[in-house]
């Protein structure tokens, strides 16, 4: 009895060893069969071989894309050439619609988008204005000169009133179809200048002016005289105190007057000088006087 019992206990004692011994070659085993090691230091070991072949970088992806699929940009590329002739094409459509409506019959206004644009030989073609010829003494208009005034045996006088000296004059320097030397001496006097007291030969053309200004006016008043000769003192005197004063003034040579006339204002005196065209008319509407000579045709 007490063999079987010592036969069962050593069997125990052997199976019991021998688990004991496969769990130890399990725990040895283990680190060795398990993937998981193997899985997390593959993507350390084989992350440079996938970022150069399989995966693209962030980085060079919009710059493949920018040279293969995106198309450049229209200014960039297009030449200035492309842009003028697209300009030109325009402008010959443009002309080309406008010859269809003329031939029509119908007007094409400057302002209208079909109107064609002038170009630098057209407008250097096209004569300018007569009011930007100009001289030194001011804007120049052309004007057809007109015939000498005919000699009809009507006798040309003038009232003057001279506001410096206080003094008035009645003449009739026209008669029997000539300038009377008397009384155009009077008239020198008379517009004398008032500083000084020198005077000159005034030109008798320059009453002519003065005759048939208050003839086209209706008018039978008599002339207030602003200004008659200076002298060269005089008007440099006038010249540095006044910026409307020529240096060269017309007035040191007997050739113009400045003048007004009651009951006409100063741009109807101006208006009908310029009709006649006989030589300068200035405008002083804030003054209320108008500038009348014999020189060169020119208004301002």
């Amino acid at each position: 009895m007490l063999g079987k019992i010592a036969a069962l206990v050593l069997a125990l004692a052997i199976g019991v060893g021998a688990g004991l011994e496969a769990q130890a070659q399990t725990k040895t085993t283990t680190p060795a069969k398990s993937p998981k090691p193997v899985h997390k230091a593959a993507p350390k070991s084989t992350s440079g071989a996938q970022s150069a072949t399989t995966r693209p970088s962030p980085r060079k992806k919009p710059a493949a894309q920018s040279a293969s699929t995106r198309r450049p940009s229209p200014r960039r590329v297009q030449p200035v050439k492309t842009a003028q002739r697209s300009a030109t094409a325009t402008r010959g459509v443009r002309a080309a619609k406008n010859n269809q409506l003329r031939a029509a019959g119908r007007t094409v206004r400057p302002n209208s988008r079909l109107a064609v644009r002038p170009t630098a030989a057209s407008r250097s073609a096209v004569a300018l204005p007569d009011k930007r010829r100009s001289t030194r003494f001011g804007r120049m208009p052309t004007f057809t000169m007109p015939s000498p005034l005919p000699d009809n045996g009507v006798a040309r006088a003038l009232s003057l009133y001279n506001v410096h000296t206080g003094e008035s004059l009645n003449v009739t320097y026209w008669h029997r179809g000539q300038y009377v030397q008397s009384e155009l001496d009077r008239l020198n006097d008379f517009l004398r200048d008032s500083r000084s007291g020198d005077q000159v030969q005034m030109d008798p053309k320059l009453f002519d002016i003065l005759w048939q200004v208050r003839r086209q006016l209706g008018s039978t008043a008599t002339y207030r005289v602003l200004s008659g000769y200076r002298s060269p003192q005089t008007n440099a005197w006038l010249a540095s105190v006044s910026s409307g004063v020529a240096s060269d003034s017309l007035h040191m040579r007997g050739q113009a007057m400045d003048v007004m006339l009651p009951g006409r204002t100063a741009g109807q005196i101006r208006q009908a000088a310029r009709m006649l065209g006989l030589g300068g008319v200035g405008y002083y509407p804030r003054s209320g006087f108008v500038h009348l000579d014999t020189g060169p045709v020119r208004y301002w």
